[in-house]
């Protein structure tokens, strides 16, 4: 694992704490970026860290989202009666329902969202190789259409999230610095279990699974484990941007595999997989790039991405943190012997 400098996280503390004073009209724009590299780590954590390439996790996004919609509703009035009305009726939360609905609303959702990992896993785990990631990414599409046509959470209509009891501006704040903070404890959870065995043993099920097993790590376990830490970070993320966006659609706010379920994939070889910074420095340039082209190349903002992506898989395999790791080795206390000495 690279090693940073800690004062090198202050740049990305300060802009994150000042972001929504300095640029307050893009305070929502600056939230999702938050989101983006939460996406990146997790993705990473099966992708890059040990070699399963998940093109579903967003699945655990749209449940987290539905999850804290079901909670938050359901803490003050029947959900199918809620959701029977379309949206045509508001009902007035107090501050106190409000927030007490959406702290356990999120809690549900990460807790929800990894157990699911949890049980899909001792299923899912059985493919492997290119198999598991159209297994993946068949269970992400299929969600979003059984949740179209569940009419208790709305079907394709969609449910009306609550609306907050306070300014717009004040909501801003509030889901800017939230989805903030879930990045942050991300960032962190995942540097401290990259540090411990189960990153070990999660790099050793990359680089060789059999191996792995035949020296007696309980791959399955581990493999479970890992899934459920990215479902229960990304349940925090949808329940964030549900209640950010107002509204939830099955097909493409919930599950929006082939937006975000792909943009979490090339975020993370971009900055370069396996790595800790590769993933939010990945994450930060695509973010920006998706942003400035969205704004000013309306109509050929796929184009640019999809180029962005082509000329990263086929000549930038290695992405950024990796290309800098093998042009300077030293500065991330990476060894490396002279021709001299290994002769």
């Amino acid at each position: 694992m690279e090693k940073f400098n800690p004062k090198l996280h202050l740049p990305i503390l300060v802009f994150g704490l000042a972001a929504p004073f300095v640029v307050p009209g893009l305070t929502i724009q600056v939230a999702v970026l938050w989101v983006m590299v939460l996406f990146a780590l997790t993705w990473d954590v099966m992708g890059g860290q040990m070699g399963y390439n998940s093109l579903g996790n967003i699945f655990f996004f749209g449940a987290g989202m539905y999850i804290c919609a079901i909670v938050q509703v359901a803490f003050i009035t029947d959900v199918g009666a809620y959701t029977a009305s379309n949206g045509g009726v508001k009902i007035p939360f107090t501050h106190q329902e409000y927030f007490m609905g959406l702290i356990c609303g999120i809690i549900a959702a990460a807790v929800g969202s990894a157990l699911i990992a949890a049980a899909l896993g001792w299923t899912v785990f059985g493919l492997r190789g290119p198999y598991f990631a159209i297994g993946t990414l068949g269970i992400a599409l299929a969600a979003g259409e059984l949740m179209g046509t569940w009419e208790w959470v709305g079907g394709g209509g969609g449910i009306s999230m609550p609306v907050y009891p306070g300014s717009a501006d004040g909501k801003a704040y509030l889901f800017y610095f939230l989805c903030f903070a879930a990045a942050v404890a991300t960032y962190l959870f995942c540097s401290w279990l990259y540090s411990t065995r189960f990153g070990l043993a999660i790099n050793a099920i990359r680089d060789d699974e059999q191996k792995a097993e035949a020296m007696g790590v309980h791959t399955l376990r581990y493999k479970t484990i890992a899934w459920a830490v990215s479902a229960f970070f990304l349940g925090i993320s949808g329940a964030l941007f549900g209640n950010i966006t107002g509204f939830i659609e099955p097909l493409e706010v919930a599950f929006p595999t082939v937006t975000f379920g792909i943009f979490m994939v090339a975020m993370s070889l971009l900055g370069g997989k396996g790595t800790l910074w590769g993933p939010v420095l990945g994450a930060f340039l695509f973010h920006f790039l998706k942003e400035f082209t969205w704004t000013y190349f309306l109509g050929w903002q796929w184009v640019a991405l999809g180029v962005l992506i082509i000329v990263n898989v086929v000549f930038f395999q290695q992405g950024i943190m990796g290309w800098l790791m093998e042009k300077f080795p030293e500065k991330f206390g990476i060894v490396v012997e002279k021709k001299e000495a290994a002769e």
